[in-house]
């Protein structure tokens, strides 16, 4: 439906008024000489027109690059943002720690530690958690704890997943079933066929096999998938991970880093999951490193029967923490996060706007009569090039169209607005500005429009 000759001219003209318009920040990549494909993160080399922008500075729902151009933000540092870029309640606790208090990291506990683990306990019903400086690390260390009581060595993932950069969840289903390496996998430590095992999302049938097996230490899912497009969860899935987890003897972890959009305990809090354990990840630091794992008092009950007996050190040789973990500048900011910006009142505004985002796409679809879908997780919204929309990881991999994703991510920077560059994901933040969203529609309806003449 999509002509492709006009879709590449078109963004051969994107590309050109990106290169025009952005001359300071071409420069500063050129110049970048001493960091590996010239960016800070490899990642970073993922924005369209062939070099990333250059921040100057951002504030609330904005960003500023150093040609001076302003964008109304939705990519919100894919979550780690979600905050705001320097929400002053964040910025007046990380100066108060900084310059009033003193002491960034001392290997001493703070008072604010306990009460960002009492506020993650009411908000998702674990009563015990800890710290890490990712959501990485924070799956990292809970799956050694599963694998620790549970005295069994693989973990169940889903296809085309997303738990950072954890090395046994980069693993896909081929279309036969066979578990491999997800494609690009860099330099794997092991195949992640002999440590993972990978289910289809959606269906408990696939899920069901692979735990049948009885070597599954713990379930690792995200309630909704959220890097390969958003894949909700149809009804009774989730309740059935949870049967199935009790009916083989595994665990269940559920890893809230980007299912925090659908409010403030995430989709265990809305979804009113039984989860073992619980991950947390960069949106509750508002913008300060930090990630977090909780547990069931019956899993801390198990941990400290294996540590009375001498079978597991966590806290040295385990490898379950990091001197910077629980530092007292992320548990500050934490603190003032989850107290004064990431509250209940926030998420109802921030779902508001998702809705008028998504609502606004879904016009432009509906008007061209085009095979695409969006899907909302309460803050966070994201198109997808199939209809209906996908309901596993593969089915969402497979509607991929790069040159689309260039051509909508070109038209829209060119114009202010930036959407995460991996994917077409918008998230709100508690100051997204109303116009902004509605700048964004005018903006995909003209893309779109443009594109089918």
């Amino acid at each position: 439906m999509v002509p492709r000759d006009r879709l590449r001219g078109l963004i051969a003209e994107e590309r050109r008024r990106y290169t025009a318009e952005h001359p300071a920040s071409l420069a500063l990549f050129g110049q970048a000489r001493h960091l590996l494909g010239r960016v800070p993160m490899t990642w970073m080399s993922r924005w369209s027109g062939g070099f990333p922008l250059y921040l100057d500075g951002a504030a609330g729902g904005t960003v500023t690059d150093v040609d001076g151009h302003r964008y109304a933000d939705f990519a919100l540092g894919d979550t780690g943002a979600m905050a705001g870029h320097s929400a002053p309640a964040v910025t007046a606790a990380i100066r108060r720690r900084a310059e009033e208090q003193g002491g960034l990291t001392t290997m001493l506990p703070t008072e604010d530690a306990e009460w960002v683990g009492a506020e993650l306990a009411r908000r998702f019903g674990l009563p015990l958690w800890s710290f890490s400086l990712s959501a990485t690390d924070a799956n990292r260390w809970a799956i050694r704890l599963a694998r620790q009581v549970s005295g069994r060595d693989k973990i169940l993932v889903f296809s085309y997943c997303y738990h950072g950069s954890v090395d046994e969840t980069f693993a896909v289903l081929d279309d036969d079933g066979t578990v491999r390496s997800r494609p690009g996998n860099v330099g794997p430590a092991v195949d992640p066929a002999g440590t993972t095992r990978v289910a289809h999302f959606n269906d408990l049938d696939s899920v069901r096999s692979q735990l049948e097996h009885g070597d599954v230490a713990v379930i690792v899912t995200e309630p909704a998938l959220t890097n390969i497009g958003i894949v909700l969860p149809e009804p009774g899935f989730l309740a059935g991970l949870r049967r199935l987890a009790d009916e083989h003897g595994s665990l269940l972890l559920i890893d809230e880093t980007h299912t925090l959009s659908a409010g403030p305990g995430g989709m265990t809090a809305t979804e009113g999951l039984r989860p073992d354990i619980v991950v947390v990840g960069k949106a509750i630091g508002g913008g300060i490193p930090c990630g977090a794992y909780g547990i069931t008092a019956e899993l801390a009950d198990r941990i400290a029967r294996q540590v009375a007996t001498g079978a597991a050190d966590i806290e040295d040789v385990g490898g379950v923490g990091g001197t910077l973990a629980g530092n007292a500048l992320s548990t500050a900011a934490m603190r003032a996060t989850l107290s004064q910006v990431l509250t209940e009142q926030a998420f109802a505004g921030m779902a508001e706007l998702a809705t008028r985002y998504a609502d606004g796409v879904q016009a432009s679809i509906d008007r061209h009569g085009l095979p695409w879908s969006i899907s909302r997780l309460g803050a966070r919204a994201e198109y997808r090039f199939a209809s209906p929309a996908p309901r596993t990881g593969n089915a969402s991999a497979a509607a991929a169209d790069p040159e689309l994703d260039e051509y909508l991510h070109l038209f829209l920077a060119n114009r202010g607005v930036l959407i995460t560059p991996f994917h077409n994901m918008a998230l709100m933040c508690p100051v997204t500005d109303p116009a902004d969203v509605d700048r964004h529609t005018e903006l995909f309806a003209e893309a779109v429009a443009q594109l089918l003449g």
